[in-house]
């Protein structure tokens, strides 16, 4: 069955008959998970079975942004807490191969949780490069504040998810570490020069540029558009993230619902549609908005089908696991932070 160019979050901890109908209804290519949908492990199966039912796709993606740190939303007493990115970050400072292992064990930790409730996406790594100044939005969810250690460090991440049966999302991109404001609640405007930004932020994207799916920044770049953010930017779009960085996977949106857009929700949606990302992302559950945003998105064809398809057909089984054994050497690795 065909779908529709969106990924749907809901409103609560089981579907109710209206979002049942919408799904059904409108098919949208996957859901994504957030706090309010979260209880225990056996409501969140459940959960993700109902929505699988609704839009009659088995293998329908579920998403989630498990990072770590302060974005986790699978959490104690039910999931273990893990840490941020600048964890892994300081490990690399004190020799780059514990940074890569920590980085690894730890996202192939998070992928044996999301299989067990069957999550098959995570919205993760980031290659964000932040510099002084910036928002915290950003903060210690970073790698580092060198693209190459970045990148590194984010592909260790991805090879961690990969191996767990998870497929990774690589955002924000073409990058949101420069952002003086959280784009949640307002626009950020970054005034940074092209030359600048392709050697420390894009840069920083180019080496994960073979990543199956990736997420758009609300950021402007005046040097590129000083009018529209990188998420309806068509410039952007074209010129850096299928050109100068050469992603070529399915390009998501961040959420629609965010403050950092103008105008409605469906002029937000169409404006993403038309710069050319293949996929909308509505994150907060709000059923108006929701059937808003079904009817300004196109169905899933062309080339933003395939993308879809390679995208799915590039995960794969998880590979055996032994927990305990890999959360001690985290918990290890982790340790020698606070001593070294």
């Amino acid at each position: 069955m065909s779908s529709r160019a969106f990924i749907t979050g809901v409103s609560g901890l089981e579907l109710g008959a209206d979002e049942r109908a919408f799904i059904r209804a409108e098919r949208p290519w996957g859901f994504i998970l957030f706090k309010r949908n979260i209880d225990t492990p056996v409501q969140v199966s459940s959960l993700v079975r109902e929505l699988r039912e609704a839009v009659g796709n088995p293998d329908a993606p579920v998403l989630i942004d498990q990072e770590g740190g302060r974005v986790q939303r699978l959490g104690p007493p039910h999931w273990p807490a893990y840490p941020p990115g600048a964890v892994f970050g300081a490990l690399y400072d004190i020799e780059p191969k514990l940074g890569f292992q920590a980085a690894r064990l730890s996202s192939r930790l998070i992928a044996a949780d999301l299989i067990d409730l069957g999550i098959s996406v995570d919205c993760l790594p980031l290659a964000d490069v932040p510099v002084a100044g910036a928002d915290a939005v950003i903060g210690n969810r970073a790698y580092g504040t060198g693209p190459a250690k970045v990148a590194a460090i984010a592909r260790a991440v991805t090879e961690g998810l990969v191996e767990g049966g998870v497929l990774p999302v690589l955002k924000h991109i073409p990058g949101h570490g420069r952002a003086t404001a959280d784009s949640h609640f307002r626009l950020p405007t970054v005034d940074t020069s092209r030359a600048e930004l392709e050697t420390t932020d894009f840069a920083a994207f180019q080496p994960l540029a073979d990543l199956p799916m990736a997420m758009t920044a609300h950021v402007v770049f005046s040097a590129l558009d000083p009018a529209q953010p990188a998420t309806t930017s068509a410039t952007i779009i074209s010129q850096v993230i299928r050109g100068v960085i050469g992603f070529q996977g399915l390009l998501m949106s961040d959420d629609v619902s965010m403050n950092a857009l103008a105008g409605t929700i469906a002029e937000r949606t169409r404006a993403i549609v038309n710069a050319g990302c293949d996929m909308v992302l509505h994150c907060n559950g709000k059923l108006d908005e929701m059937r808003d945003v079904a009817r300004e998105t196109p169905e899933l064809t062309g080339e933003a089908l395939a993308r879809a398809k390679r995208a799915l057909a590039s995960r794969h089984q998880p590979q055996p696991l032994d927990r305990q054994a890999a959360r001690a050497e985290l918990d290890a690795l982790i340790n020698r932070v606070g001593t070294a």
